[in-house]
């Protein structure tokens, strides 16, 4: 599988958009300097702030695979899914498995295989939802670092950058409530993906109990990595590490 990275998908979560990776494209590029590595962003969110989010995975999925189809014709791609963007990529490999090379899934869950309280903490249920529906970007845009980064080092800078983005590209409240209504609702395939899959976890995410990742794990037989330190934003956190892994996985499978 080592010589056989042709395209990177970097598929991100709940309301967030292909600038929230900061640097973390950058690096996977170091990592795979002969790869090309594209950020879509879903319905509803980013460069797609004026459109209407589905409230499936399916459909989210379906969005996508239109939205890149160059890149989807040139060969199978490997995808970074980072929490819902997972959901989309677990999609996708079940529907078009000749699509998909690899996926690598980072802080995900899904219904059928943790329970609800698992897959949301419940500190965080009125955290969420007012970062969802609050006016105020600077207070939505700060519980949400709050909730997804440990280890970030300039945490201010980044807040600035976070609400400089949710100005540009709002996500409106409706929008956010059908993105969360997919990821809740989207169930584990009866049969699992035929796609090489990595988990990556994060043991002190604050807000997806790491657990979901070890049961997605358990029941599919998968390799997982888990991160000491690190909050639920994996790739921001320690965006070497998360490489690092990828790389090591592809080397020993390939």
């Amino acid at each position: 599988m080592k010589n056989k990275v042709k395209t990177w998908v970097l598929l991100r979560g709940l309301t967030r958009e292909h600038r929230h990776w900061e640097d973390f494209p950058e690096k996977l590029q170091q990592c795979f300097p002969a790869s090309h590595i594209i950020t879509p962003d879903l319905p509803g969110n980013g460069d797609h702030a004026d459109l209407t989010s589905p409230a499936s995975i399916q459909d989210m999925m379906h969005f996508l695979r239109k939205d890149i189809t160059t890149s989807i014709e040139s060969g199978p791609v490997h995808i970074v899914g980072l929490s819902m963007g997972a959901l989309v990529a677990i999609e996708w490999m079940r529907s078009y498995p000749q699509e998909c090379a690899a996926g690598v899934l980072i802080n995900t869950s899904l219904k059928g295989m943790s329970p609800f309280y698992h897959r949301l903490r419940p500190a965080n249920y009125y955290r969420v939802l007012f970062s969802l529906f609050t006016k105020n970007k600077y207070r939505s845009e700060k519980m949400i670092l709050a909730m997804t980064a440990n280890l970030y080092p300039d945490a201010e800078q980044l807040l600035q950058r976070w609400v400089s983005y949710a100005e540009q590209n709002t996500v409106t409240p409706a929008n956010a409530l059908r993105q969360l209504v997919a990821a809740s609702r989207y169930r584990a395939p009866g049969l699992q993906p035929d796609t090489p899959m990595l988990l990556l976890s994060s043991k002190n995410d604050k807000l997806v109990n790491s657990q979901s990742s070890v049961s997605i794990a358990q029941n599919w037989s998968l390799p997982i990595e888990t991160h000491p330190l690190a909050g639920h934003d994996l790739s921001l956190d320690d965006g070497d590490w998360v490489c690092h892994k990828i790389k090591h996985w592809l080397n020993d499978s390939g």
